[in-house]
């Protein structure tokens, strides 16, 4: 059975949307899930389920959580090579000195290439931003506070789902998997 990594956005920030990491593995194994570990308080899961399209995975998740936890959270899944592709693909690496200022923008699906064209999120941030396959690497030399917000002009102008994770959480998940 597949490896995959499940990462919920925007999960335990603040008061807003609390779900502890031991009621989120008991629910993923209640749906079939196996070998179901989290990493930090803030919704990465690695996993072992059925073979099946990320994008269904993802799905099947966000529906348990909202039918069990009343909860809308997005969930962007990828396989463990889509994983092991983005951390393999850093453009950054030799300058890239702090792995809490070097951010992945995970991208819920291929953005559509018209729309992509039309609306570049690596515009904002030339300099210190890339894409890849299903993410946008950005180094944030300053902090991430002080970036330019490529992944919120992503989700509002290409219409996929983002999520963020800081590349230390990346390459632990990748150890992980």
């Amino acid at each position: 059975m597949p490896r995959y990594v499940a990462l919920l956005r925007g999960i335990n920030v603040g008061r807003a949307k609390r779900v502890a990491m031991a009621d989120l593995r008991e629910l993923l194994g209640e749906l079939g899930y196996t070998a179901v570990r989290t990493h930090l308080n803030s919704g990465n899961v690695v996993l072992t389920g059925d073979d099946a399209a990320p994008a269904e995975q993802g799905e099947r998740i966000e529906a348990a959580i909202t039918d069990r936890l009343g909860l809308d959270v997005r969930c962007v899944v990828l396989t463990s090579d889509d994983l092991c592709a983005i951390v393999d693909g850093h453009p950054f690496a030799d300058v890239a000195t702090d792995g809490s200022r070097m951010m992945a923008h995970v991208l819920g699906e291929a953005p559509d290439p018209a729309l992509l064209a039309e609306y570049d999120p690596i515009a904002l941030d030339p300099d210190n931003s890339r894409l890849g396959e299903r993410v946008i690497y950005q180094w944030c030399p300053d902090g991430v506070l002080a970036a330019p917000p490529v992944g919120g002009f992503a989700q509002k102008h290409l219409g996929v789902p983002v999520t963020a994770r800081n590349w230390n959480t990346m390459t632990k998940l990748a150890q992980l998997i």
